[in-house]
């Protein structure tokens, strides 16, 4: 399961980074990751009314949190792809179950 949702988001990426110049070197992949995390976190913040919400409505924010997830979701996976990381095999050994 976690092998072809992390195919699909390596071509999303790759056709991404290929249609704005941007090279994916092992440095972007973490660098990526952590700008999409703060992303989260502050969209998190806004809906828990610890950020502003710049005009946005609750409805507006829940989906931007449920879409910023979704992009922390996608750079997790291509960073353990980047990195050459079983990311099953280590949600076996730390989750104690199998994807």
């Amino acid at each position: 399961m976690l092998g072809s949702l992390s195919l699909q988001f390596e071509e999303a990426s790759r056709a991404y980074a290929e249609q704005n110049g941007i090279t994916r070197d092992p440095d972007w992949f973490m660098l990526k990751l952590q700008e999409e995390v703060g992303e989260l976190t502050q969209t998190f913040n806004r809906k828990t009314g610890r950020g502003r919400s710049k005009g946005l409505s609750e409805e507006e924010i829940a989906v931007t949190l449920a879409d910023e997830a979704a992009d922390v979701l996608g750079h997790i996976l291509l960073f353990a792809k980047a990195n050459d990381l079983d990311i099953e095999a280590a949600i076996e050994r730390k989750w104690r179950f199998r994807p």
